[in-house]
């Protein structure tokens, strides 16, 4: 009798645990990634900013399980690149922002196109920046949804976007509906969270399994935001110029929290969040690290890092990874492990059962599918392979591919940071990168050498927009040509999301 008592007692303390042991392939969550652009580490309260409030974001920072050492590519168009493809960027032919190179192999199996494979509705609102011809179009990559800008950025007209978009910036743009050309009103950020939310609700009613990608233009410059959320920055002293004035920027980042904040609202009040996994990230370290405040320049919060977008260092590609799925991930955890944005297409691809074809471009990832089941996973040591790209013949060192190769790079590991060939860190003592110690560790430095060596080998031949440039400024754009044609047809029709 006394053992039976016994033998019931461990059971009531150990099935609990069991419970909670987690199996999440082939879970089939909904998935939404809000992903916004130049924001990097130093711009959230939650991260330690003293100057922006962002609570909306910070509760959700609470709640989430955190990388805390995720990274990204130094610049837009390549970290896009590299989440809709798993590889690193070069490979999928993105070696710039413009110039056709930002344009992604078209023999690229995307992202969504695997989640379409698992039955997903899938959707994107707002920055594409993957090639603005038409084969290269979101409608055309796996997107059921699109909603999009031209070229990188809204009113980036030099670049392709769509001429009325340079006119009024960020407010009534003119945008791609799927495969129309349609007018808009409103605050852009304010537009993409309203027409990911409609769409969302829509997928939430008929029961679909569904991947909305909500990808911010701001805050990218120029720096444009209501009124109401400059307001605040502008009577402390900051610069409101539209250019690169930071009253802009912050009230561009306090826009954003109060969009994501209602996101949450509205999906708790959908009883839609047991099912769907958030992540909150950003797509590359902060572009202004500076600005000027009562006329004179300033230093921004930067959390500590080294460097910002368009960098090899710590602050160009380390960014915000916060995950958040009610009652399935662990809230308020910190995983340290070294993980990165290549790693979220074989993740999210296992979550859905996605079914990958034979012949598809070889993945550089890793699933994240262990330590979100476990953040206590052992987690093997890796080298990650960063380059700014960006070359050009008026460069004054990376003037082709073959001059670039050591010119704003890096490996990282769990431990060592090694930049442009020549400078070493040890980022676990030395997350700042303030002291050089490639003299310290020659072994260290020879070894990522040859890594890297073998890295750029492998990468240069899948380099596939090389040599294209000339090609663009001997047509035009052709967003923009379209924009002109369907003028000259009729009209502009105007669209709003549906109401939610």
């Amino acid at each position: 009798m006394k053992n039976s008592i016994l033998l019931t007692s461990l059971l009531a303390l150990v099935l609990p645990q069991l419970a909670l042991a987690k199996d999440l392939k082939n879970s089939r969550p909904n998935i939404i990634l809000v992903m916004t652009d130049d924001q990097g580490m130093g711009d959230l309260s939650c991260l330690g900013n003293p100057l922006l409030k962002t609570p909306n974001i910070d509760k959700f920072y609470d709640q989430s399980t955190r990388f805390t050492d995720f990274h990204v590519s130094t610049a837009c168009a390549p970290t896009r690149a590299a989440i809709m493809s798993g590889r690193h960027e070069f490979r999928v032919g993105i070696t710039h922002t413009i110039m056709l190179r930002e344009r992604m192999d078209l023999k690229t199996f995307t992202l969504p196109q695997a989640l379409q494979s698992a039955g997903y509705e899938t959707g994107i609102f707002g920055k594409w920046h993957l090639g603005d011809d038409e084969e290269y179009l979101p409608h055309n990559r796996g997107f059921s949804e699109s909603l999009i800008h031209g070229a990188g950025g809204i009113g980036q007209t030099v670049y392709g976007d769509f001429p009325a978009n340079g006119k009024n910036t960020y407010y009534d743009s003119v945008l791609l509906h799927n495969n129309q050309i349609v007018q808009t009103k409103g605050y852009c950020t304010d537009l993409f969270f309203n027409a990911g939310l409609s769409w969302i609700k829509k997928q939430h009613e008929e029961k679909k399994p569904y991947f909305a990608y909500i990808s911010t233009n701001a805050p990218h410059t120029p720096n444009i935001a209501p009124k109401k959320y400059t307001k605040r920055f502008e009577e402390m002293g900051w610069d409101a110029n539209p250019k690169n004035g930071p009253a802009g920027r912050f009230g561009m980042i306090e826009n954003i929290d109060e969009n994501f904040g209602k996101m949450m609202q509205k999906l708790e009040e959908w009883d839609a969040l047991e099912n769907t996994l958030i992540i909150f990230m950003t797509d590359n370290g902060m572009s202004h690290v500076s600005g000027k405040k009562e006329g004179e320049v300033t230093p921004f919060y930067t959390a500590g890092l080294r460097g910002k977008k368009c960098t090899p260092y710590e602050g160009g590609t380390r960014v915000p990874a916060f995950w958040y799925w009610k009652g399935v991930l662990d809230e308020g955890v910190d995983i340290p492990a070294l993980t990165a944005h290549i790693d979220m297409y074989k993740t999210f691809s296992e979550l859905a059962g996605a079914k990958l074809p034979e012949q598809m471009q070889e993945l550089d990832g890793r699933s994240l599918m262990p330590l979100l089941e476990d953040p206590k996973e052992e987690w093997k040591d890796r080298e990650l392979f960063v380059h700014v790209g960006r070359w050009e013949p008026k460069h004054p060192k990376a003037k082709d591919v073959a001059s670039a190769k050591f010119v704003n790079c890096a490996v990282r590991t769990n431990r060592w940071r090694f930049v442009n060939n020549a400078e070493l860190y040890d980022i676990s003592a030395d997350p700042g990168e303030t002291t050089d110690v490639a003299s310290s560790y020659p072994e260290v430095v020879d070894q990522l050498r040859k890594s890297y060596d073998a890295w750029w080998d492998k990468t240069v031949p899948l380099m596939v927009n090389e040599g294209l440039s000339d090609l663009r400024i001997q047509k035009s754009y052709p967003l923009a040509e379209r924009y002109k044609k369907q003028l000259e047809q009729g009209a502009i029709p105007e669209w709003a999301p549906a109401s939610f």
